[in-house]
């Protein structure tokens, strides 16, 4: 998938930015607080409806304005417009496809691929078990509908059931309990499939992931993803040790009117040679592995949907060394089209660029194609 054209008005400091994009690399060059990285959040709404730096949508309207659009032209098997309006004064969002207008975020995921690399990616390795779960269950349902279905009931089945712990907790009513033993079966349902869906990825993912390391770093170290639900990797009998546990903590969960066990619990261990890498990684290996991630999220999801998602990578040159960051320009190649924001221009001399490639420059919200 190609993103041909984009189109700012009003989207936080560009009044009005037309581009035209590179089908190989196109890199977008600005100080701080200049507005490249705009761009990429422009790019990120398109294809999810939804802002990657999680901000309000009247926090991202140009000051003094009262709508913000961004247009954009994905060209595929076929070619589609993509239009993303939000008026201020309703305070509403709406989302069109080829001027259709759609009304579930949902049904949007996966249809525009896309993988984004950016310095907050660091809490996937170094942050809390809800950020590594947040990382997997969006390339699953990126390529998988059936898997974002069921999390969706499951999340659904667990608001349900949250509360009505809380109630029994209360009254201690023995309709209700009757009442907690069926969200509990819900409850089952939906998180084996969950769990079983997420074994399969891991186990396939994990050589996405040695692959992407190794072109960054060769085969000096070899990562590798740990995936245990209830203390263990072993797929059989999920549904029947996910549902004796909950009947062991049941009293728990009431005194606690909480949800204490189930995949939205669940953690993935990272290693680097069969260390823990959050108790004994560097800084570098920390990078190499966030990097090698999105990577192998972008072959993954490559194989399995047979379209190139669009890749977006945000100030992560200026956090490399020069190896790292030749290795990864040399890499990029393989993508085809991506979009890479850069502050320091210095490093372009140090990247391996192609003649195809485009170069962006953007100063206080104006962005004009440099040299």
């Amino acid at each position: 998938m190609i993103l041909q054209a984009l189109t700012l008005k009003n989207y936080r400091l560009h009044k009005s930015t037309n581009l035209k994009f590179s089908n190989k690399l196109n890199y977008i060059l600005g100080g701080n607080g200049q507005g490249k990285t705009t761009i990429l959040e422009a790019i990120y709404s398109l294809c999810t409806t939804k802002n990657f730096n999680q901000v309000n949508d009247s926090d991202v309207v140009n000051f003094e304005e009262k709508f913000f659009e961004v247009e954009g032209t994905f060209k595929d098997l076929t070619e589609h417009n993509i239009r993303l309006f939000f008026d201020a004064n309703v305070n509403k969002k709406s989302y069109f496809i080829d001027s259709k207008q759609i009304y579930k975020a949902s049904s949007v995921i996966g249809e525009f691929p896309l993988v984004a690399l950016t310095p907050a990616d660091h809490s996937i390795t170094q942050g809390t078990p809800s950020e590594r779960r947040r990382f997997v269950d969006s390339i699953i349902s990126q390529a998988s509908h059936a898997y974002l279905d069921i999390l969706l009931d499951y999340k659904k089945t667990l608001k349900q059931r949250s509360s009505l712990l809380a109630k029994i907790k209360e009254s201690r009513d023995n309709e209700l309990l009757k009442q907690l033993d069926v969200w509990t079966e819900t409850l089952v349902k939906y998180g084996a499939e969950l769990v079983k869906h997420r074994f399969d990825f891991i186990r396939e993912f994990n050589s996405y992931v040695v692959d992407a390391y190794s072109e960054i770093m060769g085969n000096k170290e070899k990562p590798h993803i740990v995936y245990n639900f209830l203390g263990s990797d072993n797929k059989e009998n999920i549904e029947d040790r996910f549902y004796e546990e909950l009947q062991n903590i049941k009293n728990v969960e009431i005194i606690r009117a909480k949800n204490l066990v189930g995949p939205h619990r669940d953690d993935f261990v990272f290693y680097i040679n069969d260390y823990d890498l959050r108790k004994f990684g560097s800084q570098g290996q920390h990078k190499t592995f966030q990097i090698a991630l999105r990577f192998g999220q972008f072959f993954y999801m490559k194989d399995k949907l047979n379209r190139k998602p669009i890749f977006l990578m945000d100030d992560i040159f200026g956090e490399l060394d020069t190896f790292r960051a030749y290795q990864i320009s040399n890499y990029l190649k393989k993508i085809g089209q991506a979009f890479i924001t850069m502050t320091d221009f210095s490093r372009l001399e140090k990247i391996d660029r192609d003649e195809a490639d485009l170069l962006v420059e953007v100063k206080q919200g104006s962005a004009a194609y440099a040299g």
